[in-house]
């Protein structure tokens, strides 16, 4: 796997280079307004419509993607819906791609480069090479959660979590894996908000959140960063969860102060 993140800089110099196939996130009615130079769009809600591999595949060879190309994705939403689809395309196999390391607000709000031309990429060729070890269903999940080296995490706010969640899950908010002006916080940050909820670099880490697996997937990102080898993400998370009428543990009337769960 590539860096989990990329900085505007070295972002820039890619962009410089036309060595970088650059993903916007967001609506269509935004990128159209302006979006980072040279970007094709993708906006979630058309990956969610179908996210089998078949149809990411499509995506991928449309937006002029081949197996060596580098792909950086951005969002305006904290980084959680453009960890989505940078997770997806790495289910797919392919592994050159990064999340841009700060949202398109604060992109813009350093004065940096923006564009109203859409771009037009030619078709290309991408193979599929799944990534099973990286996606937990809810049949592997409640399986491996039995295990003593197998660590849930639950990414969703705490009083979601409070009220509900998965049994033996660990609430880590994802409020609390950015910094002010990044997605993400430092690398080190990160190793010690991880070593403070007593989750161990050696354990096997499955992050879900509320449906469709976007602020479990910037956790899964943040871990990444923070050098933890084994993580999967649990990609329809507790809605699919629920649904199947899996265990859960359940709080009435719960209080976000009450820190009892932890």
């Amino acid at each position: 796997m590539s860096r989990p993140t990329i900085d505007a800089d070295h972002l820039r110099g890619q962009l410089r280079d036309n060595s970088v196939r650059v993903i916007d996130v967001r609506r269509a009615e935004d990128y159209k307004k302006d979006h980072i130079p040279k970007s094709v769009n993708l906006p979630l809600a058309e990956l969610l419509a179908d996210d089998s591999p078949e149809k990411v595949l499509a995506i991928a060879q449309r937006l002029g993607i081949d197996d060596q190309t580098p792909v950086v994705v951005y969002d305006d939403t904290f980084g959680a819906l453009a960890s989505r689809v940078a997770w997806t395309l790495q289910y797919l196999g392919h592994s050159d791609v990064s999340l841009l390391d700060m949202t398109y607000s604060q992109w813009k709000g350093l004065g940096l480069e923006t564009d109203t031309a859409e771009t037009a990429p030619s078709q290309k060729t991408h193979s599929v090479k799944l990534q099973p070890e990286i996606m937990a269903t809810a049949d592997y999940l409640e399986k491996a959660k039995e295990s003593k080296n197998v660590i849930v995490i639950d990414n969703r706010e705490r009083l979601n979590y409070l009220e509900q969640h998965i049994p033996g899950a660990v609430n880590i908010p994802y409020r609390t894996l950015a910094s002010e002006d990044k997605i993400l916080k430092p690398k080190d940050d990160l190793k010690r908000l991880l070593k403070n909820r007593n989750i161990p670099e050696n354990a096997e880490i499955i992050t879900y959140c509320g449906s469709v697996g976007t602020l479990s997937g910037l956790a899964y990102y943040a871990l990444k960063s923070a050098d933890y080898p084994n993580v999967k993400l649990y990609v329809r998370s507790f809605k699919e969860w629920k649904g199947l009428n899996k265990p859960i543990v359940k709080q009435e009337n719960a209080n976000y102060w009450d820190l009892s769960a932890e």
